[in-house]
């Protein structure tokens, strides 16, 4: 059982808690920690000295003290106004990894959020009961305001969650399940909605389908490299040992590896051509780029969800320290990189789809026998060259840009909520410029047959064939795109 509070989470981990294949809960080490600071927060909150966030009002409002009976009002008034969010709600499993994230956080023990609001997430997580949340509204600081806010509405009975596909008020569901609203007290409005779980559970996303995705960029370029009877020459271990950067040298090795026993390779060992198109020759440099650029991201997502990220942060009776834990900036920026870094396997991608259709080392123009009459794979390398001008146009940096909030108490602020929704929407992109290429690449190997190549490209080969037949005559590419993008979207291709 993974130990909220206790254990390390990882990317891995945390997917496999929200898929229910890994059990989750809270032990007494992580109980006592919750409740030993639930203690200090009490004794603040009763205390007549000012402290942030416990007996005080928020962002602007800070001067402000409030009196013991105002507490809970003010805790659930916290939520209700920062529940502000718009657009359309976030898929089920981002609001369940939300939740996951941020129990990990809460447990730790500096937060001063009660148990019995601990457990009742933990219910929810358990019972694939996922709020509501808009995917438009954080600045990302204080954290992910808005959308945690909409995430825990449903507590104290506000708010809906998802039932199925259908959307249903969280005051019925808590009925159905038996169970009453909860009473917020001091500090734990705060605790709920300061943090980066928006933007964190977006990175964790992202990070899953780019780590396919970068090692579906090697297959498919090695399948075009096949098509177009490239050089297997720029990827020799002694090439990389001398500028060894990580993801360079794991393409170099990946592309061997996928050019093992080909017998195309071996066809034209002693042809006239010097060397290959950038788009061919460099994939180690540029895919490595992209791995080095994910494995970054992978780092800093993985140091905020073992991260206390919310405000104040308890550490005494006496003491809460009003920081900036909350803040995205760590993470936005490295999004913003990773976004560039996914572009870039499309941008690279499109230009082999050009490369297999210019007529070039034996094969025809438009990949077709029968040009004039039949246009071939003329048109969708539009699509590609649509994908990737999209793509370009996403990679604008948002933790570049800050807009002032909060009266001006949160001057600066770091959009990394914006930053981890475009660099989804990029690799939703990167998947359908993938699947053009396979279709491009397939119809290239056509014409080297009766070469053979390696097990595991014969074997993507035969997966692209179950879907896609060979392009004779001209029909409509609609549904063959779409049929490998679902076989990208299923990870049914075989990347190593």
């Amino acid at each position: 059982m993974f130990k909220y509070g206790i254990d390390t989470l990882t990317v891995d981990k945390v997917v496999a808690i929200a898929k229910n294949q890994l059990e989750a809960g809270l032990t007494d080490e992580a109980i006592n920690n919750i409740n030993i600071c639930r203690a200090k927060v009490e004794t603040m909150a009763a205390s007549d000295k000012a402290v942030y966030g416990i007996n005080t009002g928020f962002g602007p409002l800070c001067d402000t003290q409030i009196s013991p009976e105002e507490t809970s009002l003010l805790q659930k008034n916290l939520l209700i106004t920062h529940a502000v969010g718009v657009g359309n709600p976030i898929d089920q499993f981002l609001s369940k990894l939300m939740m996951i994230t941020k129990v990990h956080a809460l447990s730790q023990g500096f937060s001063g959020v009660r148990l019995e609001v601990i457990e009742r997430i933990i219910y929810f997580i358990e019972n694939n009961l996922s709020p509501i949340v808009p995917e438009q509204g954080s600045v990302g600081a204080s954290g992910d305001l808005a959308p945690l806010s909409h995430l825990f509405l449903p507590l104290f009975g506000e708010g809906d969650f998802w039932v199925g596909n259908e959307i249903v008020a969280a005051g019925k569901v808590l009925k159905e399940h038996n169970l009453q609203p909860i009473e917020l007290s001091a500090k734990e409005g705060l605790g709920l909605i300061n943090g980066t779980q928006f933007i964190l559970s977006h990175a964790i996303t992202g990070l899953k389908k780019m780590e396919y995705l970068l090692d579906l960029a090697d297959v498919a370029g090695t399948m075009s490299l096949e098509g177009f009877q490239g050089s297997s020459s720029p990827f020799r271990e002694e090439l990389h040992t001398i500028r060894p950067f990580k993801g360079n040298l794991k393409v170099a090795e990946r592309i061997r590896t996928l050019l093992d026993g080909s017998q195309n390779l071996e066809a034209h060992f002693e042809c006239e051509r010097v060397q290959d198109p950038y788009s061919i020759r460099c994939m180690p440099q540029v895919h490595g780029a992209s791995r080095n650029a994910y494995a970054h991201l992978k780092e800093l997502a993985e140091i905020e969800m073992n991260s206390v990220t919310d405000n104040p942060i308890v550490l005494s009776e006496t003491e809460a320290i009003s920081g900036g834990n909350f803040h995205g900036q760590p993470l936005a920026m490295a999004l913003d990189y990773a976004s560039i870094a996914a572009s870039e396997l499309g941008n690279i991608s499109d230009r082999r789809c050009y490369l297999l259709l210019e007529g070039k080392y034996g094969l025809p123009r438009l990949l077709t026998n029968a040009g004039g009459l039949n246009s071939g794979f003329m048109i969708p390398q539009y699509t590609t060259a649509a994908l990737v001008t999209e793509n370009k146009s996403l990679c604008f940096p948002p933790s570049a840009d800050s807009v002032p909030t909060s009266m001006g108490q949160e001057d600066h602020v770091s959009m990394g909520s914006i930053s981890s929704r475009k660099f989804n929407q990029i690799l939703g992109n990167l998947e359908k410029i993938f699947a053009i290429e396979f279709m491009y690449a397939a119809q290239a190997m056509e014409f080297r047959r009766p070469n053979t190549f390696s097990d595991i490209i014969e074997e993507n080969f035969a997966i692209i064939r179950s879907k896609v037949a060979k392009l004779e005559d001209d029909r409509i590419l609609k549904d063959d795109i779409y049929a490998l993008i679902e076989l990208i979207k299923e990870q049914a291709f075989k990347v190593a």
